[in-house]
C-alpha cells in the first residue's frame, strides 16, 4: 500500500448496535430478524461511496474477558445483555463483510477499540491517512495529524483542534478527562461530583490528571478538593481503563485491508436469504447487451 493511501477503520461492534436500535424490527420471510443487517449495510455502503478509501477494515470485540474486565470487574457491568435478535444477526453481518471482501478484525480477549487503536497508530506511523468511524468519545484520544474520527450518524469529522475545543485538552489528554469525569457508557467511575465542565476546568488549570492529584491543595472548592484527594486511586484506575491500547501484536498487514471488488454472488445470496431486495438492487446492474440483470459492484447511488 503506498504511503499516501487512505484507510477507513469501522467500529463494527458499535455500528451493529446503532443499526439495531436505529431501525424498527424487521424480519425476513423465514422469520429471521434483519434490521441490524440492513442498517449496518446501509451505513457501510454510504460510507464507502463518500470516503472512497483505498483500504478498509471493520473491527469487532473478540470473545472472552478483556484486560479491563480483569482489572475492574464492574467494567461495562451496567450494560444490559445484548438482545437475542442482535446476536442472531451478527453472523449475517460478517457474511455481508465477506461478500464485500472487507476484513472483519477480531482477537480473543481484545476489544474493538484496542484493535482500532493499534491498527490506526501503526498505519499512521507508515504514512497512511486513517479515518476512524465511531461514535465513541474515548477513541478521540487517537486523533492526530494522520488520524481523524468521523461520526457514523452525523458525518462530523474530528481532528486535533476539535478535540481541544470540546475537552480543553489535546487528544492525548482525553483519558485524563475521562478519568476525572468518568464514562457511564463503559461504567468507568471517575471522581464523584466531577462532571464535564469541572473536568475541563481542572485540566485547563493543571494540565493533566497527575498534576490535578499532586496539586489538589490548590483547588479552592473544599468539597471538590476532598473528592479529588479521597478518590485519587479511583481516578488513576479510571484513566487506565480509558486508555486505548495501540501496541497489540497484529496478525494483519496493511496489504490485507486493500479495497477489492465485492463477491456479488455471495452478497446476492445473502440478500435473497434475508429478503433484502432493495439492498440486492445495489449489486445488480442492467446488461448492456441484452437488457438482462447482471451481477456487478454497488453503484454510486441508491439506497438499500
Amino acid at each position: 500500500m503506498p504511503p499516501a493511501s487512505r484507510l477507513v477503520l469501522v467500529d463494527g461492534t458499535g455500528s451493529a448496535y446503532r443499526a439495531f436500535y436505529a431501525l424498527p424490527p424487521l424480519t425476513a420471510s423465514s422469520g429471521v430478524p434483519t434490521n441490524a443487517v440492513l442498517g449496518f449495510a446501509t451505513m457501510l455502503l454510504k460510507l464507502l461511496r463518500e470516503e472512497a478509501p483505498e483500504a478498509v477494515a471493520v473491527a469487532f470485540d473478540g470473545p472472552g474477558p478483556t484486560t479491563r474486565h480483569r482489572e475492574f470487574a464492574a467494567y461495562k457491568a451496567n450494560r444490559p445483555e445484548t438482545p437475542v435478535a442482535l446476536v442472531e444477526q451478527l453472523p449475517y453481518i460478517l457474511r455481508f463483510l465477506e461478500g464485500l471482501r472487507i476484513p472483519a478484525l477480531r482477537l480473543p480477549g481484545e476489544e474493538a477499540d484496542d484493535i482500532l487503536g493499534s491498527v490506526a497508530v501503526q498505519a499512521a506511523a507508515q504514512g497512511v491517512l486513517v479515518t476512524l468511524i465511531t461514535g465513541d468519545k474515548d477513541l478521540l484520544q487517537l486523533v492526530g495529524e494522520q488520524v481523524t474520527v468521523r461520526d457514523p450518524v452525523k458525518g462530523r469529522r474530528t481532528g486535533p483542534a476539535e478535540v481541544r475545543e470540546k475537552f480543553g485538552v489535546p487528544p492525548a489528554g482525553v483519558p485524563d478527562f475521562l478519568a476525572l469525569m468518568g464514562d457511564s457508557v463503559d461504567n468507568i467511575p471517575g471522581v464523584p461530583g466531577v462532571g464535564e465542565k469541572t473536568a475541563r476546568e481542572l485540566l485547563e488549570r493543571f494540565g493533566s490528571l497527575e498534576a490535578v492529584l499532586d496539586r489538589a491543595a490548590e483547588i479552592p472548592k473544599a468539597k471538590l478538593r476532598e473528592a479529588i484527594r479521597s478518590h485519587a486511586e479511583q481516578a488513576r484506575l479510571s484513566k487506565r481503563l480509558a486508555v486505548i491500547r495501540t501496541d497489540l501484536p497484529l496478525p494483519w498487514s496493511l496489504a490485507d485491508f486493500a479495497r477489492r471488488d465485492p463477491d456479488t454472488g455471495l452478497v446476492l445470496d445473502l440478500c435473497r436469504e434475508l429478503t433484502l431486495t432493495r439492498l440486492a438492487a445495489q449489486f445488480v446492474q442492467p446488461s448492456l447487451e441484452e437488457g438482462r440483470p447482471a451481477s456487478g459492484p454497488p453503484s454510486a447511488g441508491g439506497s438499500p
